[in-house]
């Protein structure tokens, strides 16, 4: 017992009034003590501590696993029911699927789940630390006087640094032996120490910090150190309280002594038997109550016989009370900083800003030069070969300084795709400042609320688009410096547009110089090793989901984004190459078992639940959008409910659909009834989009450029743009009008871009000729009608929050007059697709009667329309006629190729 009160002493809050011992079990021996109103842990009940204080004298039973903290089981509640109950095939019954099999592999995956969680929060204390691994790994500047640099190279024998500040010599900054330089996990941990100016002393304290950002501190007030540690000494510990220890086993001893005497026994049968727990600790309670000279707190321990009883505990409200009076000590570390230009005076930095280093690492293959996986930026040398990086640290003059605070998103998400790179009209590398200057404010003018970046995270390949990273921690050099990209992302913020960004955590780079691919010279660093360390089709790296460290370099990678950059949310890439071991290049007819056979990788779904639950437990405000084109179940299903947690999932379905339609069906035989089951097969948290950059990149064509450069899409005699750009103004509004909340549009498809996106490769000559946008059609004809069509439909969404209004309900499709129509709310949608015929008198039904106003028309001449409706047509009102099952019906006028938007107005009571 007496061991369990050295661990106690450690103060805690008093105890609200004491309540008798009756409530509870008592003690062994018959002895009832006073307790708290705190309850005795229920049998099974889990704490973050290894202690146990039990009556009986011994146990030889075995030690059971640690249990999880309370708090790690925890969620915070967040909509969509992500509350505290868990239950790992919850969402099955919402979603009507009875598949024991799929079932039982959710119930095996989420037993997966707390142990690989467990794992994490055994080596991380919980998901937080788990990733924070930025704050510690690269290179970082320390307080006192030096540099940090950590990085996880398990296979690696010798790790140094070499760069411009040591003239690249790989033996002058290397890690110590022993476990400081190199721990048995694999990091290495090396110090980079300032040097000291000419005819400059060292400083006296080994602990002597400074403050690189102000130029002064408190220590450069003059007040002597020795004076401040007096103060401390003498302003909070009392006279005995403060001692040094001569040895580690200085306490046992003094507790045998307490427990045996002095003059103790010395074997065990000199021991003789040793009383009961209950009996020792009331000899060592009356033994406390007469030595009243004891200056520790006083404190009683209910022990009832179950485990971790420890936290019983009743503490002297009096003696409490006199350790919360105490002042807390001077932090004389703190009290002695000085500031920015007393640590100028004094040293030269070790390693200075815009210095370039690499890591040199001795492996049983050879010796090896490798960019730091944690390096924050990036560049490639003067071939473009071999990369190096860049010590970023301006100075507090240059360092940039955020402006604006992170919006929030109300109602809809629609969201504006961009690239950088080609966000330029000349034939070039556009910049972040361009792009920060020129885009930014089309796209608040354009009426979209997001802006979703590609292709930023460091790439050596300019031609993957940005897909094969390199560098995961930092931005891509081409567009321009981390400063410049926050400048962005701050801009973004202050015009109230949220920033996405397209993260690949799917694959990764196979270039073995400047990204993971045989980091530290051995083959599953990172990655699987054979065969499935290695993309079927695309030539790039698998991560090892199953690894307690890569699991810490993604998550951290996560936060660092979200932390550093201000980042609102992610879109993570091509969850299928990384949710199945056959990449998702495989054959899917939609059965359930092929969500849970033994190709799908359960570690690749474990890790995007973790993902989820660190993002929106630390940041409640994030978004997370899933592109799955197997449609994963349970992909925006709550984690406790057996979900992966994705606010938004992308429908990859809806341009295929539309691409299809395109290119091989002739237009007048369309199916309406296959166009609306694709578009609400599956509308909740769903992200629509007509084309994104797949659909116009490297080959493939744009829809415009289909459109509008066919002449399967004229009408009879007429052949102009404006009649077949009609097509696609109804496709875009259809699809924006039924996604489930989110809408996507990608750079130049808003005004109708009318070429495609082709990046420099060695195909074109390395060509810039279509790595741009033409933004000079804004104002030309047709482009200019279609551009302010999809500012007029963004601003309708803006202010009547028509896509957050729940699922559509479809009241017409008929495939003979190629006519849909449905509501969503007070709104009334009709699509007229038939190339050649026109409706006067077009009866669709209604569920209210009333009045309906015609708020946007396709057909308007500000469109480029034919603007055959007038303005009488404008207002409609029901009639009592029976259509498509409902009691009340319009009577629409619906020209070839158009669309309208009725809003009701006023309801009729009969």
């Amino acid at each position: 017992m007496s061991s369990c009160l050295l661990f106690l002493m450690t103060p805690r809050p008093p105890p609200p009034p004491l309540i008798h011992a009756d409530r509870y079990p008592p003690l062994a021996g018959g002895a009832n003590l006073p307790t708290s109103r705190r309850p005795c842990p229920r049998p099974g009940q889990r704490h973050g501590y290894l202690f146990r204080c039990d009556s009986s004298s011994s146990s030889s039973a075995p030690r059971d696993r640690p249990p999880r903290p309370r708090q790690q089981r925890q969620r915070s509640q967040r909509p969509g029911g992500r509350g505290d109950a868990v239950d790992p095939v919850g969402f099955l019954a919402k979603l009507g699927v009875t598949d024991r099999t799929f079932a039982q592999f959710l119930r095996d995956r989420h037993k997966a789940w707390k142990d690989r969680r467990w794992e994490l929060c055994s080596r991380f204390i919980d998901l937080k630390e788990a990733s924070s691994g930025f704050e510690l790994l690269g290179m970082h500047r320390h307080r006192q006087h030096r540099i940090d640099f950590m990085e996880w190279a398990p296979g690696a024998r010798y790790c140094s640094l070499v760069g411009d500040f040591n003239e690249w010599s790989p033996t002058e900054n290397c890690a110590r032996e022993g476990h400081l330089g190199h721990d048995d996990f694999g990091y290495w941990f090396i110090i980079l120490e300032d040097k000291l100016r000419e005819g400059q002393e060292p400083d006296e304290f080994f602990f002597q910090e400074y403050n690189y950002v102000d130029d002064y501190d408190k220590g450069d007030n003059g007040v002597d150190a020795e004076e401040i540690m007096h103060r401390m000494k003498e302003e909070y510990w009392e006279p005995g309280e403060i001692r040094s220890r001569k040895s580690q086993l200085e306490m046992v001893v003094k507790l045998y002594e307490q427990m045996f005497g002095p003059n103790g026994p010395q074997t065990e049968e000199e021991l003789g038997e040793i009383p009961d727990a209950q009996t020792r600790y009331n000899e060592w309670k009356a033994l406390q109550k007469s030595d009243s000279s004891s200056l520790s707190p006083s404190y009683d321990i209910i022990d009832s016989g179950q485990p971790f009883d420890i936290f019983n505990v009743v503490t002297d409200r009096a003696s409490f009370e006199k350790f919360q009076a105490k002042k807390p000590p001077l932090a004389y570390w703190v009290e002695m900083r000085k500031g920015r230009i007393a640590w100028l005076e004094k040293y030269v930095p070790t390693i200075s800003h815009k210095d370039k280093y690499r890591i040199y690492f001795n492996t049983p293959d050879g010796a090896l030069e490798r960019v730091p996986a944690w390096a924050t930026y990036v560049l490639p040398d003067a071939e473009g070969k071999q990369s190096y990086a860049v010590h970023w640290e301006p100075s507090p003059e240059e360092i940039y300084k955020w402006k604006f605070g992170r919006p929030k998103v109300k109602g809809s998400l629609r969201i504006y795709e961009c690239h950088v790179g080609i966000s330029g009209s000349e034939q070039s590398v556009s910049s972040f400042q361009e792009f920060t200057s020129k885009v930014l404010p089309h796209v608040k003018n354009a009426g979209y609320n997001a802006v979703q970046l590609i292709g930023v995270v460091e790439h050596k390949d300019y031609s993957s688009v940005g897909y094969k990273v390199t560098n995961y921690f930092a931005v891509s050099s081409r567009f321009g410096t981390p400063d410049d990209f926050k400048k962005l992302v701050d801009e973004a913020h202050g015009l109230g547009l949220v920033v996405l960004l397209d993260i690949v955590h799917s694959y990764a780079s196979a270039d073995e110089l400047v990204g993971l691919s045989l980091f530290d010279g051995s083959n599953d660093c990172y990655f699987h090793s054979g065969k499935r360390g290695h993309h079927k089709y695309w030539g790039t790296r698998m991560f090892k989901y199953d690894d307690v460290d890569v699991l810490h370099f993604l998550l951290s990678n996560l936060n660092w984004w979200v932390t550093e950059y201000q980042i609102d949310g992610f879109q993570f890439h091509s969850l299928s190459s990384m949710l199945y071991t056959h990449n998702g290049f495989s054959t899917f007819t939609g059965a359930i078992e092929e969500y849970c056979n033994q190709y799908v990788d359960k570690d690749a779904l474990i890790y995007l639940i973790l993902a989820n639950e660190m993002l929106h437990d630390l940041h409640p405000d994030i978004i997370t959008i899933a592109e799955d084109a197997t449609f994963y179940p349970g992909l925006c299903e709550p984690t406790t409910q057996g979900g992966l947690g994705f606010d938004y999932c992308v429908n990859l379905s809806i341009p295929e659909m539309w691409l299809w339609h395109l290119e091989n069906v002739p237009e007048r035989e369309w199916s309406m009834n296959k166009i609306m089951k694709v578009l609400v097969s599956s509308n909740q948290n769903m992200l629509s989009y007509v084309e994104n950059h797949n659909q116009s990149i490297s080959g493939r064509k744009s829809f415009a450029e289909i459109i509008l450069n066919s002449g399967k899409f004229s009408i009879g005699s007429v052949d102009g743009d404006f009649i077949r750009a009609s097509l696609l103004k109804i496709i875009k509004l259809i699809t924006f009008t039924t996604s489930g909340g989110a809408y996507l549009n990608f750079m130049g498809n808003e005004f109708a871009h009318p070429k495609r996106v082709e990046f420099p490769m060695s195909s074109n000559d390395y060509s810039f000729r279509l790595a741009n946008r033409q933004w000079e059609l804004l104002d030309k004809g047709f482009h200019k009608h279609l551009f302010d069509f999809d500012k007029d439909v963004m601003s309708l969404d803006e202010n009547e929050r028509i896509i957050s209004r729940g699922s559509p309900k479809i009241h017409h499709c008929d495939d003979t007059s190629m006519v849909i129509s449905f509501t969503r709310g007070p709104f009334l949608f009709a699509f007229n697709f038939n190339p050649e015929l026109s409706h006067q008198s077009y009866h669709v039904g209604v569920d209210e009667a009333g009045e309906y106003q015609l708020i946007l028309n396709t057909d308007e001449t500000k469109y480029g329309g034919c603007g055959e409706l007038k303005s009488s047509q404008y207002m409609r009102r029901t009639c009592d006629k029976r259509v498509n099952g409902c009691h009340n019906s319009l009577e629409l006028a619906l020209p070839s190729r158009s669309a309208q938007v009725y809003k009701l107005v006023r309801i009729l009571r009969i």
